[in-house]
């Protein structure tokens, strides 16, 4: 065996390792984790709470339950008021008369109208409520909309729950982390059909079924929490068909832990609201992964 030969199996060998947990350990930490979960799920402002994406076209965009209004909302006062996209890419709300709406975060700036501007640019959005309802800007690439919420919606009353492949802790895998010297940059495409950069500090390298594997994350550094976006040959049949979404702590010491019982679906699967992104071609698994989340049996469209 040739030097080339023993350092890529020394490698493989490197980048295979179950991480054993005491069984009640696993199931426990397990069972925490996808309560904590459904509960991030269903919450008054989570993804099941959706009811709309609009786009907003540039100058007044009237907006409100009513038939002629050029944004039209699933429930609410028929006219909530208007929203402006200005020239300069700035969002501007005004209240209708009556219509009690409020706003978070955003700037007043006519106390006379009640015009405010909505903030988007920023981790925190402004939000506009109105009872149960409320909605925030949101930007991809280059047209910006509106995400409609109803803590009140259907998906959200009527949601069934989440089916999981059953737990195996020999899918809790220690993976090889191989850092890049400089963070790499790979289009991510969405499922409009959109791509952005983003920043991928290094790969996770682990066998499994005599196969080795490399996935990359989206992350800005490998100090934060790595984020990948997967896919598999059980996507479109046994689970979500766009992409399932695996996140993992930094790594340490040269080592990653790679947790596919923990592999859950992305908001598209719940709502048609949401933008989602699909995997890159790093990260198409040929193989099943037979872990996570299952599809979801609820209403999805």
């Amino acid at each position: 065996m040739d030097r080339a030969a023993r350092l890529a199996f020394a490698l493989t060998v490197l980048a295979t390792a179950v991480v054993p947990l005491p069984a009640d350990e696993f199931t426990e930490s397990l069972e925490t984790w996808r309560a904590e979960r459904v509960t991030r799920l269903t919450a008054p402002d989570g993804w099941l709470s959706l009811i709309g994406l609009h786009w907003l076209q540039p100058g007044e965009n009237t907006v409100g339950s009513a038939e002629d209004a050029s944004i039209r909302l699933g429930t609410g006062p028929a006219y909530l008021g208007t929203v402006e996209l200005t020239t300069a890419g700035e969002v501007l709300f005004t209240a209708a008369p009556g219509a009690m709406a409020s706003v978070a975060r955003g700037t007043l700036r006519n106390a006379k109208t009640e015009t405010f501007e909505l903030n988007y640019k920023e981790g925190r959005p402004s939000v506009v409520s109105a009872h149960s309802l409320s909605f925030f800007v949101i930007q991809r690439g280059d047209k910006l909309g509106l995400r409609v919420r109803d803590a009140e919606s259907d998906r959200r009353r009527n949601f069934v729950g989440i089916d999981y492949f059953k737990a195996d802790p020999s899918w809790r895998i220690e993976a090889q982390w191989v850092a890049f010297p400089t963070p790499r940059e790979i289009p991510i495409t969405n499922i409009l059909g959109q791509s952005s950069p983003a920043k991928v500090p290094g790969k996770a390298v682990f066998t499994r079924d005599g196969q080795t594997f490399e996935l990359l994350p989206v992350a800005e550094s490998a100090d934060e929490e790595l984020f990948f976006i997967i896919g598999d040959a059980t996507s479109g049949e046994e689970t979500y068909g766009a992409a399932r979404f695996v996140y993992a702590a930094p790594p340490r010491d040269g080592k990653v832990i790679l947790d596919f019982n923990r592999a859950l679906n992305p908001p598209c699967a719940f709502t048609p609201f949401a933008t989602c992104p699909l995997p890159p071609k790093e990260n198409r698994l040929p193989i099943r992964v037979t872990a996570g989340e299952k599809n979801y049996r609820g209403q999805h469209d």
